[in-house]
């Protein structure tokens, strides 16, 4: 396993931008993953008020406390606007989805200093653990 993937899985408290009901939908089934695994998860969806259960939090200025780890699993244009709220908050490390980022949005991630995954999937990378 990558050590930059290590690090970041050893990080316990995570945002999940797109986190859905939608069971057939990867929002959902890694929200419930990294519960399952152990995960404090927070759920970022605005057509949401709540997944699994929880609460589910218009946007990641919106949330109670500040993540370790944003994983995001929404479309490249939805996706630029979480990355600007990463930034703006200071958050460390954002995990791209595969298909869910541009080489625009990796270099600006990387510029800013922020530890960023985006060919690996967070459902693969975690059965390695």
């Amino acid at each position: 396993m990558d050590e930059q993937i290590k690090q970041m899985l050893d990080k316990k408290v995570w945002a999940v931008v797109g986190a859905t009901d939608n069971a057939s939908k990867y929002g959902n089934k890694i929200y419930k993953k990294l519960k399952r695994f152990g995960y404090e998860v927070y759920a970022v969806n605005p057509n949401y008020k709540e997944v699994d259960g929880d609460v589910c939090y218009a946007s990641l200025s919106d949330l109670p406390k500040k993540v370790d780890c944003v994983d995001v699993v929404v479309a490249p244009k939805f996706a630029q606007k979480s990355l600007e709220e990463v930034i703006e908050l200071g958050i460390e490390n954002i995990w791209f989805q595969p298909d869910t980022f541009t080489v625009e949005m990796i270099d600006q991630s990387e510029a800013a200093g922020i530890n960023t995954v985006y060919l690996n999937c967070v459902l693969v990378e975690l059965d390695r653990l």
